[in-house]
């Protein structure tokens, strides 16, 4: 076993973990914080995976903001008198229990035998140049002045996002 796959099983059995303290726990605030764990592992996956850029955008967008609003709503919508205990247990657990593993056996029996499974070793499909990683090859495609750039339509979708942040000011905005 080489050191990558040991890390890849030290960081897949902390995710598995994390993701079931996520559900399993009865306190939310530490269900949130074992999600901060659980989407820190993925971004670890995903540098296994040589997708820097996909883990930096995980841990920015899912680790960090997504995780802080959920605590920030927490927060903000505690209700008084109640113990923190508002993770309650469901009493179907055995059902979910059920899917959840009929689910898992055939995702194991589609990954062992499907043909696409698994790519075959030393094919170029998909290969980025020697020397250039997957973040430098996203600033190529971007900003190319050779290639077909995709500025305008970044452009467009960050204008989009301008007018929705400008439409929730002025929507939430108390007169």
């Amino acid at each position: 076993m080489d050191l990558a796959t040991l890390i890849f099983w030290i960081i897949a059995v902390i995710l598995v973990g994390s993701a079931l303290m996520v559900v399993g726990l009865r306190n939310i605030v530490h269900s949130a914080v074992a999600l901060i764990l659980l989407f820190a592992m993925a971004a670890g996956i995903y540098v296994l995976l040589d997708a820097e850029f996909i883990a930096i955008v995980q841990i920015l967008i899912y680790a960090g903001a997504v995780t802080i609003l959920i605590l920030f709503a927490l927060m903000l919508t505690r209700i008084t008198g109640q113990q923190s205990r508002t993770n309650p247990t469901n009493k179907q657990w055995w059902i979910a229990l059920v899917i959840c593993t009929l689910l898992g056996v055939s995702i194991i029996y589609a990954a062992t035998t499907s043909p696409h499974a698994v790519a075959t070793v030393g094919s170029d499909s998909g290969q980025l140049p020697a020397g250039i990683n997957n973040v430098v090859r996203i600033g190529q495609l971007l900003y190319s002045p050779t290639q077909y750039s995709f500025v305008l339509p970044f452009e467009i979708a960050s204008l989009v996002l301008l007018v929705a942040i400008i439409g929730a000011i002025v929507i939430g905005r108390e007169d």
